[in-house]
């Protein structure tokens, strides 16, 4: 929770289905607070719950082709605290069907304008490895709400094609394919991210914390070496 006026301050919003997106959080978070900046961080919550796993084929592929063409999920009222004065606010997500997720749509149509017109904002992508076009689509709509945007931070699942596609698309079935002694398990052993990358996710917090607490601009690479030589920071003003 943010109580000293005197630091600088970091709002995250963000949306996590299965989890993946918040375990990653965490760690940010541990790393941003770590490097003395204070952070609030807004959960969205859904109007009308969405379940995971969604639990059927047939579900699973109506949900996929729903969210291709960017279905919204219209999400509760936030906190007015996100409404206040920011330094970077943190917009974080899974991609779903390549785009930004419902919820985070959702929220962009009712409080975009109000909530990030003026702000720098610091997209955090969580995926299974198809993030480009979920970030320039987030990235056009922010700018089209007065935001200045930042090239995202970008975790995307660590097993291979094709099988972290079919593991995905089983596990929001409701399988459990990381599971037993199958032989698909020896191809992905588990879903979502890894371990190391939770862990790589409390270095950037303390890295990006560090780094706002010099009063720089976002204009040039925070991090020398990328994750997954995915992670850039160049501002779009």
């Amino acid at each position: 929770m943010v109580n000293d006026m005197s630091k600088k301050r970091i709002l995250i919003i963000s949306y996590s289905f299965s989890s993946q997106t918040r375990n990653l959080l965490n760690n940010l978070i541990d790393g941003l607070e770590e490097s003395g900046v204070d952070v609030f961080w807004e959960q969205l919550t859904t109007v009308s719950e969405l379940r995971f796993p969604v639990g059927t084929i047939n579900a699973t592929l109506l949900m996929m082709v729903q969210t291709f063409f960017r279905k919204r999920y219209p999400v509760q009222p936030l906190n007015p605290i996100c409404f206040e004065q920011w330094d970077l606010i943190i917009l974080a997500g899974p991609t779903w069907s390549y785009n930004p997720c419902g919820p985070v749509l959702s929220l962009l149509d009712r409080d975009g304008t109000r909530l990030f017109a003026g702000k720098t904002v610091l997209p955090f992508i969580s995926c299974r490895g198809y993030w480009r076009v979920h970030y320039f689509g987030l990235k056009a709509l922010l700018r089209a709400c007065g935001a200045g945007v930042a090239a995202p931070v970008v975790f995307s699942h660590p097993t291979p094609e094709p099988w972290r596609t079919v593991g995905v698309f089983l596990k929001l079935a409701g399988k459990v394919p990381e599971a037993g002694h199958s032989w698909f398990r020896h191809f992905y052993p588990k879903y979502g991210h890894s371990r190391q990358q939770v862990e790589d996710c409390r270095k950037v917090g303390l890295e990006l914390g560090t780094f706002i607490n010099t009063g720089q601009a976002l204009d040039r690479p925070l991090f020398p070496t990328p994750i997954r030589s995915e992670r850039r920071a160049a501002f779009d003003g």
